[in-house]
């Protein structure tokens, strides 16, 4: 006897639903196939009508149209394959995860090759495990945590202008990127070639430094920069008077570290001198929170890690037409430390700060002036 159809009917969010997963470039070849059935039978089609428009057999048409109709588009999924049975048990996956963990004893850090011969197992069994497990004992990340008392109000002061900046005011995010080598290579290098990368000698010749001073406007992107052969208050404050030029009008709340130049009598001097502008000091030992870390970070790959200067004056006019480049091109910088990350980095500060006191400073006694 042969079977009846059943009818297929759907609401407007699982024809979204099933309409999306046709139109998706990447949804799977057989999901699509599987999802037109659908809606050709909730058209009111036959299951032969059906397959002879997409080109499959009248029984594969029948087949998901009954598992729709059972268990909706969750039904449309391929059933789990059971596979080759795991060769080794949940005791081998948590010695390789508990191993992996624990320092060696005869080497920095575990390799997949060191690891698999401790344990006996081979490397490409351990190798597959410690992918599964998300566990890469290669990698280090460095933290420094702040000893400032005042972490957490000057964390959240900034991070506050950076995701809600004050209206018609600018956040500007400044520092310095000092001791900018300018090397030359003792000998010519050869070029990229089809089949050989870029290469030069490991030997090298300074020529000098430079520093450069450089605003980062968030909301665009765009970089306002100084290059000067050094990092002192008169050429911070020269540069700064730049920046309010280059924005006229407008209230600036300026980022910075905790440098002398930034802080001085020169600098609060300055600010009375500009009443619209406003200094808002990152923690100490933060220097994570000040955006302009970010375009240095960009500068140091895209320009200089593979410059050849033979002069100081050739580092300045690159980084100056390095500036103009990315200026033509740039975008907004947006902060991406949700709120939970940045309680536990509260959080984990304030336990160390609580473990690790300030140490008092030790008056020095004054010298022995009694005459003899």
């Amino acid at each position: 006897m042969p079977r009846t159809a059943p009818p297929i009917s759907l609401d407007a969010v699982i024809e979204a639903t099933l309409q999306h997963l046709v139109r998706a470039p990447s949804t799977p070849q057989a999901l699509v196939q599987r999802s037109r059935i659908i809606l050709g039978a909730a058209a009111g089609d036959t299951n032969q009508t059906i397959a002879a428009a997409l080109g499959l057999p009248a029984i594969t048409v029948g087949k998901w149209r009954r598992a729709f109709a059972l268990h909706g588009v969750a039904g449309l999924q391929d059933a789990p394959r059971s596979g080759r049975p795991p060769k080794h048990g949940r005791d081998v996956w948590a010695r390789v995860q508990q191993r992996v963990c624990q320092q060696p004893a005869a080497y920095s850090r575990w390799t997949v090759r060191t690891l698999a011969r401790d344990l006996g197992l081979p490397p490409a069994t351990v190798h597959e495990m410690l992918t599964a497990s998300h566990l890469q004992p290669h990698r280090v990340r460095t933290f420094t945590f702040s000893p400032d008392p005042d972490f957490e109000a000057k964390l959240l002061d900034i991070v506050g202008l950076y995701l809600h900046p004050p209206a018609h005011a600018l956040v500007l995010c400044v520092d310095e990127k000092t001791g900018i080598q300018a090397l030359d290579r003792t000998q010519p290098g050869l070029p990229l070639r089809a089949t050989r990368p870029q290469t030069w000698t490991n030997e090298y010749v300074r020529h000098g430094t430079q520093a450069l001073l450089a605003a980062l406007d968030i909301a665009s992107g765009r970089v306002v920069g100084h290059v000067k052969n050094r990092r002192t208050s008169a050429n911070f404050l020269t540069f700064m008077n730049d920046v309010v030029a280059a924005f006229p009008a407008r209230d600036l709340h300026v980022v910075l570290d905790n440098l002398n130049i930034h802080k001085n009598a020169a600098a609060q001097r300055w600010l009375t001198r500009h009443p619209r502008v406003h200094f808002h000091h990152t923690p100490t030992h933060a220097s994570w929170v000040n955006l302009i870390e970010v375009f240095f970070s960009i500068l140091g790959k895209q320009g200089l890690s593979h410059r050849v200067d033979r002069s100081k004056a050739s580092l300045r006019a690159f980084l100056l037409q390095y500036l103009d480049q990315y200026n033509q091109t740039s975008g907004p910088f947006t902060w991406t430390k949700g709120p939970e990350k940045l309680q536990r980095i509260i959080a984990a500060t304030k336990a160390y700060q609580a473990a690790h006191p300030p140490k008092r400073k030790r008056r020095r006694r004054p010298a022995n002036t009694t005459k003899h």
